[in-house]
Order: C-alpha cells, then sequence, then structure tokens
C-alpha cells in the first residue's frame, strides 16, 4: 500500500512541476513585442460590430501593437486605425496552467492605469491561447451572441 501511495504522490508532482515549467516556456515565449495582424470569427458570416477589452472597438485592435514583459508579467497595447483612440492601455497578464495536462491554457488580462494599478477591482478577461510559437500567437474566445456560442480568435505575428 506504501508502494501505490509513493507512486501516486510521485506522479502527481511530476505532472504538477511539468505544467508550470511549461507555462514558464510560454511566459518566455510570449515576451516582447507582438502586432494583432486579424480579428476573425469563425463559422459565423454575419457582419456585426464587435468591441472587445474595455470596449475597444474590434476593428481599433486589428494591426494595434502589443508588449508583454514576462520577469513582472505587465504590458501594454496602442489601438490603431482611423478615428480611434490610440492612447496606449495597460495590463497584467498571466498565463493559467491549470488544464496545462490537456493542452489547454488560458491568458488572463487584467487592465491597469499606466502604473498598473487594477481600477477595477479583481475584474479582467480570460482568454483561451490557443497556440504560441516562438513568432506567430492566436487567442479565442467564446462568448452567447443571440444565445448561441459566438468565437473571436485573434491572430499575432513578432
Amino acid at each position: 500500500m506504501k508502494k501505490i501511495a509513493f507512486l501516486f504522490f510521485s506522479l502527481a508532482f511530476l505532472v504538477s512541476c511539468g505544467s508550470s515549467r511549461v507555462v514558464d516556456e510560454a511566459r518566455e515565449t510570449m515576451r516582447g513585442d507582438w502586432q494583432l495582424t486579424s480579428i476573425t470569427y469563425p463559422g459565423n458570416d454575419q457582419n456585426i460590430q464587435v468591441s472587445l477589452l474595455n470596449d475597444i472597438p474590434a476593428r481599433c485592435l486589428e494591426g494595434s501593437s502589443w508588449m508583454f514583459v514576462s520577469n513582472n508579467n505587465t504590458g501594454s497595447y496602442e489601438p490603431s486605425g482611423i478615428n480611434c483612440d490610440s492612447n496606449a492601455q495597460f495590463f497584467i497578464w498571466s498565463i493559467d496552467g491549470a488544464g496545462g495536462a490537456m493542452g489547454n491554457y488560458d491568458l488572463m488580462l487584467k487592465p491597469t492605469n499606466e502604473d498598473y494599478k487594477s481600477e477595477l477591482g479583481n475584474q479582467g478577461y480570460r482568454i483561451n491561447l490557443t497556440h504560441l510559437s516562438g513568432d506567430q500567437m492566436t487567442w479565442e474566445q467564446t462568448v452567447n451572441f443571440e444565445g448561441k456560442p459566438f468565437t473571436i480568435k485573434m491572430n499575432f505575428n513578432k
């Protein structure tokens, strides 16, 4: 019985260490400057106006520049486009590796002011990090729209 308990705890320890190592590698990969190249809505051909991240129109986020600092989990982005507010927006970010064994990771963004102090309390955004490589990253978020799932896909290049 002691051997079974030891094996169980050893396996649990290895799985937990493995996912945190992968999360650390993902944080390092995200470090640096990225550009949000496109926002798509897979499976939806309707022409609708979507707002994201503090009610910023999606059209203002396409082409925006993003910066991720991995040593303190801070970052910023600058919306772009005609008739768009181009003031830098700041956030604190982290990667939740709770679903790491299944290959699912969530990116959590918490909007802040320029001093990285939250003005919304404990509110933020949880977005599924579906792809991350040295030069490409994809986020997906599924929300309800008119009672049906609606997926928003954001593609980044480094």
